[in-house]
């Protein structure tokens, strides 16, 4: 029997019970998920951060393993020799050449790892120079951004739960650590605290690190929190009014429980972000710093101290001034890039 338009009568169809096929075709439950793994999801989706993050990955992994099983080390003179005059027929090798010695037991039948990248003024292989110098780059990288990161969110995070006197004294000092020629203080104390440092930490653990790495560690400390503390200031201020936040003020909790509770773990994104973001930035001011002679102490390499040896011989060997500069190069750019990725993920604001 046809149904007639516009008419009151009740299908009783519609009302027989749905078989086991039809429940699961017409209930569909979304899985349960957390905000990180929608982060992470979204993340991968990215194939520019995907690359970039595989590139630092690999990049990280070879500076780690490469040295364990490398016949040559950083500081090895291949042409010095104890009791012997000095071969210099390792210095200055081109990529992949050898020195007399060498030549003389490949003629005998023996083996000799070749020099990928060639042999420096003073006849150190120079790709264990590279991978040494990544490391110290990437670590110096690392360090600093949690350095900078400890400071600034807690500082940022009393300024924006406090208020009132507390955050205005704090964003005054914030304005003006802003305020000075950022490179210049850099360069002024690094300069003043490699000098003071040196007797202190001589005969000490430290000294096997260098007064220029603990120079470097304290310069970021002092100068390059405020971007972040800003940042996380900004967050708290507008999460502190949220009634989760008043209800846990109401019942009695202290402002540390809830900053370290509520009020930071809702600025997880912003954190993760601005600490992806910092690495490359902390990464290309150790550079700059080891090419001016304010980095790692010899013989340990950095790749800014290795751009700046090579410039002693740019016109006869410029491959020693592009390889350290290609690295840096991938290094900060892979980590931007992932940087980017992070944002796009995990920003809410950027959500489509």
């Amino acid at each position: 029997m046809t149904k007639k338009p516009f008419s009151l009568h009740v299908d009783l169809d519609d009302f027989i019970p749905a078989t086991e096929e039809e429940k699961e075709y017409m209930v569909q439950m979304r899985p349960s998920s957390t905000f990180f793994k929608d982060g992470v999801k979204r993340l991968l989706k990215n194939k520019v951060a995907t690359v970039s993050f595989i590139l630092i990955v690999l990049i990280t992994l070879s500076a780690i393993i490469i040295p364990i099983f490398w016949p040559y080390t950083y500081d090895s003179m291949l042409g010095v020799r104890p009791g012997k005059p000095v071969d210099a027929s390792f210095n200055n090798l081109a990529p992949f050449e050898y020195g007399r010695t060498e030549l003389k037991m490949m003629e005998n039948g023996e083996k000799v790892f070749p020099h990928i990248f060639g042999t420096d003024s003073s006849g150190r292989d120079y790709f264990i120079r590279v991978v040494y110098g990544t490391r110290i780059s990437l670590a110096v990288g690392f360090f600093a951004s949690i350095i900078v990161l400890i400071i600034g969110m807690t500082i940022g995070s009393i300024a924006g739960y406090c208020g009132g006197k507390v955050d205005l004294v704090i964003m005054r000092i914030v304005d003006v650590i802003y305020s000075l020629p950022d490179m210049l203080m850099v360069i002024l104390l690094s300069t003043v605290l490699k000098v003071s440092l040196t007797p202190v930490i001589e005969g000490t653990v430290f000294a096997k690190i260098g007064s220029n790495i603990i120079s470097l560690f304290i310069v970021f400390g002092l100068l390059y929190w405020v971007s972040m503390s800003r940042l996380i200031r900004g967050q708290i201020l507008s999460l502190r009014e949220q009634e989760y936040v008043l209800a846990s003020r109401a019942a009695g909790a202290k402002g540390g429980w809830v900053i370290k509770k509520h009020l930071l773990p809702n600025c997880i994104s912003v954190v993760i972000i601005s600490t992806a973001l910092q690495i490359p930035s902390a990464i290309f001011t150790e550079s700059y710093l080891s090419f001016l002679g304010l980095g790692v102490n010899a013989p340990m390499p950095s790749l800014g101290s290795l751009a700046s040896e090579a410039l002693n011989g740019l016109s006869s060997y410029p491959f020693r001034l592009v390889i350290p500069a290609i690295v840096i190069s991938l290094i900060v750019l892979s980590l931007n890039l992932f940087g980017d990725g992070l944002r796009d993920a995990f920003d809410p604001k950027l959500r489509n």
